[in-house]
């Protein structure tokens, strides 16, 4: 592979964004490229410069406020930097294609699937009428879309994560392109999804012999997918090498320590025995299908049917299962944020029928984090401000004065410097950002803390700081956590027990060693190998 020629030379490039008279530098004079047929990766955590690198080979940042300083990228012996308008549409979609982190904003809401994948084949192919029908749903046939025919007229918010996915994947490689650029393809879907997606992938790179530049900062998909990868950070390529010589002999100190840094250690192991917190005997949640010109009830939509669960003090219960299995429903319902029909108990107490004004001096003793930190977070409000909202609103603290001082001491718990509480979330990364959310639920002495996707949405080096924060305040506190993830690393490294979800039922429970080391139903099996197999097995073959 090393004699062939490349398909595309990344020289010297640099890329810099202005804004209000001050240039800042994305990327620093990074050189690599990319071989017919082979799968690079460009690895690093968010702001390296990954992405930046790869939407600059199709020319596609916001010009004139980004410009490249220096470089160039060589495809078939012409330079794309500073190319014209017509020349790179004989490239984009056609020749080098692309498919987004989350294929829900990539994807017109207001047109069929039909039509946004006819249009690539319009644009660059001039089919009309029938043959596009015919092309698309070849195309759909291909990506794995399950009857195709009867998925032409769906819009993108009647299709699951997965298969919007798949759509997005068919489009890019409507013209079967030399080059597809995956960036964080797989980041917003569920484990089992995701090996489906990364098979997809690599069974369609094989069959047309297109080359593959991966996007993403999860070290397991790159270690079973990539021939060669280039780590990044700050801008700059620091190693660079063959896959296995990259993970096996890291040479720069970055590299050693993102492949040291997935969530480690296990649940502190409170007693079984604690005090119960939360408790609810029976839950159900039931959405009903309404239909005809009266709208008469024909169905329901049971979210959560029939579940019941016990959380005691210190200890953490992991609630694990796919996109709709009832997992967020299942937590929403036990702080009643959603209606439900069962028994609910908070320290003792009876809640399922108490009324909102009822409720609200017990809230504070029950709290939420958000999957999102930045859609968590008012954008118009100071951390002080975000911090003391729920302060006010429990009377806690008689003066302003008071409260700053209750915030202060929650933002230093949580490992932020107190001095920047009048500072505004957009000033703070994702990692500090949560941290501000966490923070903003500690401030309130909480016993009961719903942990909903809390680390999803952050690199797994700041992912391994979270479950390490969460940790040392459960263990200081004793707080009663309940966890919903679809990361079972994350999982394994913070729950007592877990609870594993279906369709809203309960398909399996138990201590996290049972469920992990033993589990004896097929979900369970099949969750464990698509999140585990896929870092374990032979480089290039990914697991289902």
């Amino acid at each position: 592979m090393s004699e062939t020629k490349p398909l595309v030379e990344v020289k010297d490039l640099s890329v810099a964004f202005r804004s209000d008279g001050t240039e800042t530098l994305a990327v620093d004079r990074i050189s690599f490229d990319i071989k017919p047929g082979e799968t690079v990766a460009l690895v690093g955590e968010s702001g390296s410069g990954k992405s930046v690198s790869a939407l600059s080979i199709l020319q596609l940042l916001p010009y004139p406020q980004a410009s490249h300083p220096s470089g160039e990228i060589i495809f078939e012996g012409k330079n794309l930097v500073g190319a014209s308008e017509p020349e790179l549409r004989t490239v984009r979609g056609n020749r080098i294609t692309m498919v987004f982190q989350e294929p829900m904003t990539s994807l017109n809401p207001l047109h069929t699937i039909e039509r946004q994948v006819g249009e690539v084949l319009t644009l660059h192919k001039g089919l009309r009428g029938p043959a596009i029908r015919a092309r698309v749903l070849e195309l759909l046939a291909k990506v794995g879309i399950p009857d195709p025919a009867t998925r032409l007229g769906a819009y993108p918010h009647e299709l699951s994560g997965g298969q919007r996915q798949r759509v997005m994947i068919a489009m890019a490689l409507a013209n079967e392109p030399d080059l597809l650029i995956a960036d964080e393809p797989t980041t917003a879907l569920d484990v089992t999804v995701q090996a489906q997606i990364l098979e997809l992938l690599n069974d369609l790179k094989r069959e047309m012999g297109m080359a593959l530049l991966l996007i993403t900062h999860d070290l397991g998909i790159v270690r079973k997918m990539a021939d060669r990868v280039f780590v990044m950070t700050k801008g700059e390529i620091v190693e660079r090498g063959a896959t296995e010589q990259v993970f096996t002999e890291p040479k720069h100190a970055y590299t050693q320590r993102l492949l040291a840094s997935e969530p480690k250690g296990r649940a502190l192991g409170a007693p079984k025995d604690g005090a119960l917190i939360m408790e609810a005997d029976n839950l159900k949640v039931w959405f009903p299908i309404k239909a005809g010109f009266l709208r008469k009830t024909v169905g329901h939509v049971k979210a959560v049917d029939d579940v019941s669960i016990n959380v005691r003090e210190g200890r953490t219960i992991g609630v694990v299962g796919e996109s709709g299995s009832g997992k967020t429903t299942l937590g929403l319902a036990l702080l009643r944020l959603i209606s439900s029909e069962g028994n609910i108990r908070f320290q003792g107490q009876a809640i399922d029928g108490l009324k909102s004004k009822e409720l609200r001096p017990l809230r504070r003793h029950m709290q939420i984090v958000f999957q999102d930190p930045y859609g968590s977070l008012s954008p118009r409000l100071s951390v002080s401000q975000i911090v003391e909202e729920g302060l006010i609103v429990q009377k806690i603290g008689a003066t302003a004065k008071e409260r700053r001082a209750i915030v202060s001491k929650a933002l230093e718990e949580v490992g932020l410097d107190p001095a920047m509480q009048d500072r505004y979330p957009h000033e703070f990364s994702g990692g500090q950002r949560q941290r501000i959310a966490i923070a903003r639920a500690m401030a309130l002495k909480p016993r009961f803390v719903m942990l909903d996707e809390p680390t999803s949405a952050l690199d797994m080096s700041v992912q391994a700081q979270i479950v390490d924060l969460l940790r040392e305040l459960q263990r200081r506190h004793n707080l009663a956590y309940l966890f919903i993830s679809h990361d079972l690393r994350v999982v394994r490294a913070l729950s007592d027990d877990i609870i594993v979800m279906r369709g809203g039922k309960v398909v399996e429970s138990g201590t996290a060693d049972e469920i992990f080391e033993q589990p004896k139903s097929d979900y369970t099996k099949a969750l464990l190998a698509a999140a585990f197999e896929l870092r374990t097995a032979p480089a290039g073959v990914v697991a289902t």
